[in-house]
């Protein structure tokens, strides 16, 4: 049974922010009163921002990164290394990855992982944009950087056969990062480390496979 409030519009904004991932209902009320106990601008400043961020950002057209440009700072900045893409699942990924300060070149972030049982395939996935952009660019390594979980390998597998016949070199994260573990819950150091010691997608494949 749901609780009743005595406000509508409480009641609304309870039911907003449970929208919210990891916000349950009491935690939703308890934030929704939080506010409305701080001052006034408090609230304003949060509703603006929201709506300032959700019609201002938008997505890279080269790395897919989310950008308040055409493309994001790190593709624009020159002193990045261009030769150099690091494969990721999400957004959330790119954030985990640089604070390490371990990598200086540049993203492709797929938008999710391969997964029949959800009903993702790779059509879904910015798959394809990367092999053009190998194919177009200078690109010399593509570092796969997804979770060591089964999505994560499938998507890692399907890449690299995506990508066979073009003449890159194919990594993948040292196995620093657990199987199982997803990246952005990888403490810093371990991922950076496991960045800095890549090793070629194409041993680890042949050691599975004897």
């Amino acid at each position: 049974m749901e609780q009743e409030y005595a406000s509508t519009l409480l009641e609304n904004a309870v039911n907003q922010l449970s929208r919210l991932p990891g916000i349950g209902r009491k935690t939703a009320l308890r934030l929704a009163l939080h506010i409305l106990r701080q001052e006034e601008r408090m609230g304003v400043d949060l509703g603006e921002s929201i709506v300032a961020l959700r019609k201002g950002i938008r997505y890279c057209v080269k790395c897919h990164n989310i950008s308040e440009d055409e493309k994001c700072p790190i593709c624009s900045n020159p002193l990045r290394d261009a030769s150099t893409v690091c494969v990721v699942e999400s957004v959330k990924d790119v954030l985990s990855i640089e604070n390490t300060g371990q990598f200086r070149g540049l993203y492709h972030v797929l938008g999710g992982l391969i997964s029949p049982m959800d009903g993702i395939g790779p059509s879904q996935l910015e798959i394809d944009s990367l092999v053009k952009r190998v194919e177009d660019e200078k690109v010399d390594e593509v570092i796969l950087a997804l979770s060591a979980t089964m999505e994560g390998e499938t998507t890692n597998f399907y890449i690299y056969r995506k990508l066979g016949t073009l003449p890159v070199k194919i990594t993948q994260l040292a196995r620093g990062v657990s199987v199982g573990n997803e990246i952005e819950y990888t403490d810093e150091i371990t991922l950076g480390r496991s960045i800095v010691n890549r090793t070629l997608f194409s041993e680890s494949f042949n050691k599975d496979v004897q």
